[in-house]
């Protein structure tokens, strides 16, 4: 399996639709990388990834909006297709299996916070088993010797 993993901002507010009974959260991600070409010139390049999110937790959808910064993780296929012009396009997409919201884009430059919502925990046998609770500090405060 091959697992992709991205950080950038919406393009748009994410639209939650129905295909085939089953709920799918669709939204664009864009990362923007800044670089110097041979001659020294500041470049940007961006990359715009379509994700699609299928399932039945749509209670994140509200708050995918245009500029906000979220972290996305899952599948990635590359599509292929014809432009108007006859040449070949390919396009990036990713079949989310995670999404967190890691803040939002302001015109202050300050994030929004960081808010995060994973929706779903999947443990298997490679995943280890969460922790166990701390003690209550009353147990641990009985086993002090003075």
């Amino acid at each position: 399996m091959i697992k992709l993993q991205i950080i950038g901002n919406l393009g748009k507010d994410a639209v939650v639709n129905t295909v085939n009974g089953k709920n799918v959260i669709n939204f664009s991600v864009a990362h923007t990388e800044k670089f110097k070409d041979s001659s020294g010139t500041q470049k940007d390049k961006t990359i715009w990834v379509d994700c699609a999110y299928w399932t039945d937790r749509t209670g994140i959808a509200p708050y995918l909006k245009k500029g906000t910064q979220v972290y996305a993780d899952g599948t990635p296929d590359l599509r292929t297709y014809q432009t108007k012009d006859g040449t070949t396009g390919t396009s990036l997409s990713l079949r989310v299996l995670t999404v967190q919201l890691v803040g939002n884009k302001n015109t202050d430059g300050s994030d929004g916070g960081s808010n995060s919502y994973t929706p779903q925990a999947t443990y298997n046998s490679s995943t280890p088993a969460p922790a166990s609770p701390a003690p209550d500090m009353a147990e641990v405060a009985d086993d002090l010797p003075f």
